[in-house]
């Protein structure tokens, strides 16, 4: 498998919890700290944007997080591998009560808040093997830059894309 290092310009991204045709919320850095991102939904197209709601969240919550994305993780290398089925997502069966707690945890707190999130054009390069199915196993990292860009930054091979 071919993997492309981050680029300076970018940020890295932890976790991506939601995925329909790009990541849609999740974990990342902006400004080098983390984040949880969430797409907007715009009403007047009936779609999502590219523009995200960016909270800040602390290394507890992170730390917590990232248990959970690799117990995801180790599922979705099972479910591939043939090794387990639909029925035990989003958890081995060993990992599943474990799961829940952190499920509990997480729920409460990686959450848009208004008062702190900042908004912001979100530009997603892959960086794993290109030949890999895209959705929320492939590693990705992210540009952020201001809504009302002129024009939006450099794309390498971005799955989300500045609306037009």
């Amino acid at each position: 498998m071919k993997t492309e290092e981050s680029k300076p310009e970018y940020e890295q991204v932890f976790t991506v919890t939601d995925y329909w045709d790009g990541p849609r919320q999740g974990i990342a850095n902006y400004q080098g700290k983390p984040h949880f991102y969430e797409r907007i939904f715009d009403e007047a197209r009936d779609g999502y944007s590219d523009l995200f709601e960016l909270t800040p969240i602390d290394s507890e919550t992170l730390r917590l997080a990232l248990e959970d994305w690799d117990i995801w993780q180790r599922w979705n290398t099972a479910f591939h591998a043939g090794q387990t089925n639909q029925s035990t997502h989003p958890a081995l069966p060993h990992e599943s009560r474990r799961h829940e707690e952190l499920k509990q945890i997480l729920d409460a707190t990686l959450v848009t808040d208004p008062e702190r999130a900042v908004t912001r054009l979100g530009t997603f390069s892959v960086l794993d093997d290109r030949t890999l199915p895209m959705g929320p196993s492939r590693r990705v990292q992210v540009i952020w830059s201001e809504p009302h860009s002129e024009s939006p930054p450099e794309r390498h091979d971005c799955i989300t894309t500045p609306a037009p």
